[in-house]
């Protein structure tokens, strides 16, 4: 029998990419690809020549069985998504439930996931948080976030930058303006950027310029002393801790 290996590859910076990950993709007989265009080009990269399979979203269903049959025959398959961890707002959930319904090895590597280094950036508490990755896009998802209302830890969403302005007024709606929020873009890459403060001070910094690329949020959960959204936000330690008014830091990495 053989092994199905989760394998994470990078969100923004191709350095990012694992000894031990490279090592895997290029001795596994089959490689599961979210897009198999996109990881073309990590693969070329790395000089891995595997072969390639897609596996989305769309197909998963169809294809999970029969992926299992070719564990169970031996085959060494590694899955892949087109950045970050699979099974992480990302197809692969269905696969390694199969396999472990089956009793096949399942080994996951550690490595990139975007949410990570946008929490612990944030200046927000990372010590207890819960993920609630993409909300659905229309039914249920004011539902959602009333019942996150009452969340004392941090909460973290991934969105679009299209939609991500509506997000956040739909968050200062929930929670109210002067709740602390972190969004951070193009976590790894060359214009990483987190833009901090209240909800009122990171809409506002949206609405002025346009946000690009992949979006992390991460919104501070309910404290004990939380007042109501007229509060005096001077006084208020997070808001203090967040930066108000100094709510942009951009730098660079190398690419």
């Amino acid at each position: 029998m053989g092994t199905l290996y989760i394998v994470p590859t990078p969100v923004g910076n191709m350095e990012d990419m694992t000894f031990r990950a490279v090592r895997v993709l290029k001795e596994a007989d089959l490689i599961l690809a979210e897009d198999t265009r996109t990881s073309a080009v990590l693969l070329q990269h790395y000089d891995i020549r595997g072969e390639l399979l897609s596996h989305h979203k769309f197909n998963e269903h169809e294809t999970v069985q029969n992926v299992a049959r070719k564990i169970e025959g031996g085959l060494t398959v590694a899955l892949i998504s087109d950045a970050g961890t699979p099974g992480i707002s990302d197809p692969g959930f269905l696969l390694v439930r199969e396999c472990v319904r089956l009793g096949i090895e399942v080994q996951t590597l550690p490595g990139a996931t975007a949410f990570v280094p946008a929490l612990v950036s944030s200046g927000l508490p990372c010590d207890r948080f819960c993920f609630e990755g993409f909300l659905p896009q229309k039914k249920g998802r004011m539902t959602r976030l009333e019942s996150l209302r009452d969340e004392s830890r941090s909460i973290i969403f991934y969105e679009s930058p299209r939609r991500l302005v509506k997000m956040l007024k739909q968050l200062a709606e929930v929670f109210g303006e002067s709740r602390a929020v972190s969004v951070a873009r193009e976590i790894s890459k060359l214009h990483e950027e987190h833009v901090r403060g209240t909800l009122a001070d990171v809409i506002s910094h949206f609405e002025a310029t346009e946000p690009l690329g992949e979006i992390v949020i991460i919104l501070g959960g309910k404290t004990d002393a939380e007042a109501p959204v007229e509060s005096n936000d001077e006084q208020d330690p997070m808001l203090m801790l967040m930066g108000r008014g100094k709510s942009k830091n951009k730098y660079k990495q190398n690419n």
